[in-house]
């Protein structure tokens, strides 16, 4: 099933489409037959998988590279209006389109699943398209991370279920109208956007509006935030998924066996045991959202739940990189205190009596000034740590906010951190401290991942 194309995404053009929210609606577009183009500040294996699909991908940023014929221009909201394409398409007057509104354009005519939440967005969306497409369901889907091959966050497929990770971070994702939306959880988070609480709820609130009469929302009943939203909402049927007791979808049980989990949920009166296959509760807690929302959709519980375990996880989501001298490296993007402290407790109960050493990158300035004592409080949970200095995205520095703010909390909070000003030095720093049975983590939503092949390198030496 593929709905026609907008005139304005017939010939577009990506500012930034080597990135992980662009290059999956740049993929479904030319699997649809769209002509596709764009640029990226550097190479790379996503850029590369376009190439093989026929799109054309430029290096670098140049008013040259926008065609004139261009029927649109697609932008995320980190392009700066500075940027010489977007600069070129306003001379030329090609309209400017964000990449919500083509990915919302993407869903039009299909049954979508939206994923939302504060964290836990990847994880749920690629549960949803790996156990869908197990059973045979050829679902569409738009994920912000690859599964295991560059290129394979997004796919166009022949069914009717179009399953797409839903942003909050720059309200984006009232553009969508999911038959079923999903919210992991609600906390404050892109404090570049977000002032208060209060501006999460409405825009969570928002979304939440934006489900197609008749449809579901399928919320957490653990989270507070998550709670705190769903006495807010109005006019939409609500599904809760959860431990407690008043769970529509009550988990009874989260066994944890080795990097497995078995989970018994009780839904719609009768349990169902299924095994998800990662470790870690809110792993768990993800697969049963997952659940709950294709049993939302019509999807046979009894179907679903085997087919989950078809997941195995996905890049950068507590991803094995490698061993050496006794030592596996595990790449987490945990950025948010939640976040870590999930991975980190995720890992501790998967590990046994292993040391558990970090190297930490901290993500953005504004959210380390919001949360720098929270996740210095987070890194107490390993061993050891090494913390990196912040990385900037698209922020600009703020005067005084620096990785210090992480590390004077984590000592605070009694952990053993060391500081690594220069980015090429950690992975040896890192290396002499770890010891054969260690689990080291590379941790962080920046470049930190490159490092992991590196530790290994310096450990095997």
């Amino acid at each position: 099933m593929a709905p026609g194309l907008p005139a304005s995404l017939e010939r577009p053009h990506f500012i930034g489409i080597g990135g992980a929210g662009m290059s999956g609606i740049a993929k479904i577009l030319a699997q649809r037959g769209a002509k596709v183009a764009g640029s990226d500040a550097k190479d790379s294996e996503t850029a590369q998988a376009l190439r093989a699909l026929g799109a054309t991908v430029h290096i670098g940023h140049a008013a040259a590279h926008l065609a004139d014929d261009a029927s649109s221009v697609v932008v995320s909201s980190a392009i700066r209006a500075d940027n010489p394409e977007l600069v070129r398409a306003a001379e030329l007057g090609i309209p400017v389109v964000h990449r919500s509104d083509a990915l919302a354009a993407l869903m039009d005519g299909l049954r979508p699943i939206a994923v939302a939440g504060t964290h836990g967005k990847t994880t749920t969306t690629s549960m949803l398209a790996v156990s869908l497409a197990t059973l045979g369901r050829e679902p569409s889907y738009a994920i912000g991370g690859d599964l295991d091959a560059p290129g394979s966050n997004a796919l166009h497929g022949a069914g009717e279920i179009f399953v797409a990770e839903a942003d909050e971070s720059d309200r984006s994702f009232h553009k969508y109208a999911p038959e079923v939306a999903i919210v992991l959880n609600v906390e404050l988070d892109h404090h570049a956007n977000y002032a208060s609480m209060e501006e999460i709820y409405d825009s969570f609130v928002t979304f939440a509006g934006r489900i197609v009469p008749g449809g579901t929302l399928v919320i957490s009943a653990d989270q507070d935030g998550a709670r705190e939203l769903t006495r807010r909402v109005e006019g939409v049927r609500v599904v809760t998924y959860g431990e407690a007791v008043d769970a529509d979808v009550r988990v009874l049980a989260v066994v944890p066996q080795g990097l497995k989990s078995e989970v018994t949920v009780l839904l719609d009166g009768r349990e169902l045991t299924f095994t998800v296959s990662v470790p870690g509760r809110h792993y768990a807690l993800n697969a049963v959202a997952a659940l709950a929302a294709g049993a939302a959709l019509g999807v046979p519980a009894e179907e679903l739940a085997p087919a989950l375990a078809a997941y195995t996880g996905v890049k950068r989501r507590l991803q094995l990189k490698g061993e050496a001298a006794g030592t596996q490296v595990i790449d987490s993007y945990a950025h948010h205190p939640t976040e870590m402290t999930a991975d980190l407790e995720a890992m501790r109960a998967a590990a046994g009596d292993a040391r558990i050493l970090v190297l930490f990158q901290p993500h953005l300035f504004s959210r380390t000034q919001e949360l720098g004592r929270e996740m210095g409080a987070a890194l107490a949970l390993a061993d050891a740590s090494v913390v990196l200095d912040i990385y900037p995205a698209r922020e600009d520095p703020i005067p005084g906010i620096t990785s210090e703010l992480i590390i004077d909390a984590a000592r605070a909070a009694g952990a053993d951190v060391t500081a690594v000003h220069d980015k090429q030095a950690a992975p040896g720093v890192v290396a002499g401290m770890a010891r054969p049975g260690d689990l080291v983590l590379t941790m962080g939503a920046g470049d930190v991942t490159d490092l992991g092949p590196l530790i290994l390198d310096q450990l095997s030496r």
